[in-house]
């Protein structure tokens, strides 16, 4: 497999993105990013890009500076997408080092963006995989969503930021960048303020440790189609205990593919 990453500018090739983005977003033909927005946010200096596995495109990313002074300029890392199937295989880690040497070539030494908190292999992907980490829980950030995926959802996300030139972020590029350990932290007194019941519900349970483990469910999205009383009493349990974690002085330090994760005090 040849996987190519490049910047996208001309009309005919951000048009066959913004419908990349409609597929991957369950609205073909109605993209989440017109071709037209796509060409002013390219125009303007900002990055669009596409990925191609054998000359077809397979991924999308899109993002733009932000930053009002006096903070930091930063790059928004506003959509990624990447087409299912074996063939699309580590795409998305790909374009975000992709992005994230272009940000660096240009001295933007941080990136945002955010996730869905109830999407598991999402947010292993942005704390574990790609070393970033989640200091802000924000509460229906967007309103009511109306895609494919999402439709009907409250907008609950993760604020991400990525320190595109730390050592954190430099061994994760490198595939360095081990999940935590769960048993191992249990062992060293961590409590489970978040997890599974035996019917699927969340279990939420008062601890009071230095690391909090916190659970989703295995598949949020297929959930939601099942059964959507059940996975907006997930939403509202995990919100209660984030929003209560990090008032009481907690970080999200990491996240494991089965789902946990670990939030650690800071005092």
């Amino acid at each position: 497999m040849s996987i190519s990453i490049r910047e996208v500018a001309n009309i005919e090739g951000l048009r066959e993105l913004a419908e990349l983005f409609a597929v991957v977003w369950g609205r073909p033909g109605e993209p989440p990013v017109n071709s037209d927005i796509l060409k002013a946010l390219a125009h303007s200096g900002n990055y669009v890009s596409g990925a191609y596995v054998d000359g077809r495109l397979v991924g999308g990313l899109v993002g733009w500076f932000g930053g009002v002074p006096p903070h930091e300029l930063h790059m928004h890392s506003h959509i990624l997408g990447v087409l299912g199937g074996s063939d699309a295989h580590g795409v998305g880690f790909g374009l975000k080092q992709h992005q994230r040497l272009w940000c660096l070539a240009r001295d933007v030494k941080v990136m945002e963006w955010t996730t869905d908190p109830l999407v598991r292999r999402n947010v292993y992907f942005n704390l574990t995989k790609l070393g970033a980490h989640a200091p802000e829980y924000l509460v229906n950030v967007y309103g009511l969503m109306s895609d494919g995926i999402n439709a009907g959802e409250e907008s609950d996300r993760l604020l991400i930021r990525w320190k595109l030139d730390s050592e954190t972020v430099e061994a994760a590029a490198g595939g360095q960048t081990p999940q935590p350990d769960i048993e191992k932290l249990l062992g060293e007194g961590a409590a489970r303020v978040l997890s599974i019941g035996d019917s699927g519900e969340p279990k939420v349970t008062a601890a009071s440790a230095r690391v909090l483990l916190c659970q989703v469910p295995d598949d949020i999205v297929a959930l939601r189609r099942s059964d959507p009383a059940l996975a907006r009493s997930w939403r509202t349990a995990l919100r209660k205990t984030f929003t209560e974690a990090l008032a009481d002085g907690y970080d999200v330090t990491g996240a494991t593919r089965s789902g946990w994760y670990v939030l650690e005090a800071t005092n």
